[in-house]
């Protein structure tokens, strides 16, 4: 069965940085698009970044442009979040999600628990 497990978060410093790791199993996971996405509290869900299958495109929101770098490693089946220069707006629970084609605007058939992602002083 489709397993994704995300890892990585944590308390970080304003200014901070912090890598989220989302390990995939039960697909092939070199031929899905992957995604991250994260909920602050009393907020609704926010699509931060995305990339294709082949990694030949990688989307952000315009609040984490030049913060957050999205990776994947598809010989580990592990999709990445580097953030750098944390704020508090950061704050938030952050998933990974799978699409359910190679580029990340299909429909999102799977989601992990989430790791939540604290940044304060």
């Amino acid at each position: 069965q489709v397993q994704l497990v995300e890892s990585g978060g944590g308390l970080a410093q304003p200014g901070g940085s912090l890598r989220l790791s989302c390990a995939a199993s039960g697909f092939t996971f070199s031929n899905y698009g992957m995604s991250w996405a994260r909920q602050a509290p009393g907020k609704g869900l926010e699509w931060v970044s995305g990339i294709y299958s082949d990694v030949s495109y990688t989307y952000y929101t315009d609040s984490v442009k030049g913060r957050f770098t999205i990776s994947r490693d598809n010989a580990k089946n592990t999709l990445y979040l580097q953030m750098n220069s944390l704020k508090p707006e950061d704050t938030a629970l952050y998933f990974c999600a799978k699409a359910a084609g190679s580029n990340i605007n299909y429909a999102y058939d799977y989601w992990g628990q989430g790791t939540q992602v604290t940044v304060s002083s």
